[in-house]
């Protein structure tokens, strides 16, 4: 019996196991592409996502600080912080593809499950490093500020995308290529290929984002960056900080209107 896409997506958000998380994913993706799920929403995808029992979560401000910089010891931190984004930015985009997916269509469905098989090859990429450098995902605590602000948005397609894609995935575009230079002086030169990948790729997962907002909000007869702004107020915890990359920003169509008043 064909199962849905959705029952797929849920089966993948409650693998706990990175590595077959990462393989259920790759699956649930060439499953689609080959027209072998059926487009149905016949399921409700959890509140939480499963991941590893031996996962360490703490708050935000109770994480350990980390080393001396360029030691092994910071080194691990940093690989490891990274890991922990792109596992559970699998389940992000999951998670985006399976709650929203019936109201929003197909076409939303193949971009976020594209983001998600893009997302279970980062995190291979990084589980891989760490496993150079003698370490391994879950080796260190991790806080689970990310899928906090998912939660928050469950209930609202634009919410999500205005808090998700557009602000957290955005801060990557921001922040990934200081942190490039710094494992480039550092003579890594397999970890700035690892950053390089990632940092082209996040791109196009916020261009994908920004486009289904932007559609959402004209569909609702409202301007996409007033819409923006009012739900970043309201769901988003943070601060929007700079500096900003504005140049992968706007490659991703986030144009300074979004966000320069709200800095």
């Amino acid at each position: 019996m064909i199962r849905s896409v959705a029952q797929a997506i849920r089966s993948a958000l409650l693998t706990a196991e990175p590595r077959d998380k990462v393989m259920a994913t790759r699956a649930l993706v060439r499953e689609w592409h080959q027209g072998k799920l059926e487009y149905a929403f016949d399921c409700r995808m959890p509140d939480r996502p499963a991941w590893p029992d031996e996962l360490e979560l703490l708050p935000p401000n109770r994480m350990p600080k980390r080393g001396k910089a360029g030691s092994e010891r910071n080194r691990i931190a940093l690989w490891h912080s990274l890991a922990h984004i792109e596992f559970v930015a699998i389940d992000l985009a999951l998670d985006m593809a399976g709650r929203f997916g019936g109201e929003r269509g197909p076409e939303f469905v193949g971009d976020f499950l594209a983001v998600a098989a893009d997302e279970a090859m980062h995190f291979a990429l990084l589980s891989r490093k760490l496993a150079r450098l003698g370490s391994r995902y879950g080796a260190l605590p991790v806080h689970d500020g990310l899928w906090e602000a998912a939660f928050e948005t469950r209930q609202d397609c634009a919410a999500r995308l205005a808090v998700v894609p557009m602000v957290l995935e955005a801060r990557g575009l921001d922040v990934t290529p200081a942190t490039l230079d710094r494992v480039r002086m550092q003579g890594d030169d397999d970890g700035g290929r690892i950053l390089e990948r990632i940092l082209d790729d996040e791109i196009r997962h916020v261009a994908i984002g920004t486009k289904h907002f932007v559609a959402l909000a004209h569909e609702r007869g409202n301007s996409p960056e007033i819409t923006w702004k009012s739900l970043v107020q309201r769901h988003f915890r943070g601060a929007l900080k700079p500096p900003f990359n504005d140049s992968a920003r706007l490659a991703a169509g986030l144009s300074r209107g979004f966000y320069a008043s709200l800095a």
